[in-house]
């Protein structure tokens, strides 16, 4: 009977652990994402720059629209690190949104901010 509810237990723990995993990647790739190019223009109103990917909340017209860069490592080697923006700078983004047209997010491969731009997936980065 122990081993049964040992059994039982440990299943319900896996469950529970590959269940939060599906969550927290589940914005990870391009798979999210929208096809073709979409652009978005606002105030930084927070920045994070913890993994799996930085971020930037940006206010558009009272509407904070979450913006996904690439893993730390990638955002830095783009020249993007802490000392480049600051709440209340505004900042141009491009890049895909989510496919889910209900969420207010988007993976950049580009950003502009302070005049300096930051090519984070410069391999998606449209032609000009």
């Amino acid at each position: 009977m122990a081993l049964t509810a040992f059994f039982r237990a440990a299943c319900l723990a896996g469950a529970l652990v590959i269940g939060g995993a599906g969550a927290a990647v589940a914005h990870h790739g391009w798979a999210w994402t929208e096809d073709g190019y979409f652009e978005l223009e606002g105030v930084i109103v927070a920045i994070s720059f913890a993994n799996p990917h930085p971020t930037l909340d940006v206010e558009i017209d009272g509407e904070v629209w979450r913006v996904d860069l690439a893993t730390p490592a990638a955002t830095q080697r783009a020249g993007f690190t802490e000392d480049k923006a600051e709440v209340g700078d505004e900042v141009y983004a491009i890049g895909n949104r989510s496919r889910d047209s209900t969420e207010r997010w988007m993976k950049a491969v580009r950003i502009i901010v302070n005049g300096e731009t930051f090519d984070v997936y410069p391999s998606r980065v449209p032609a000009n």
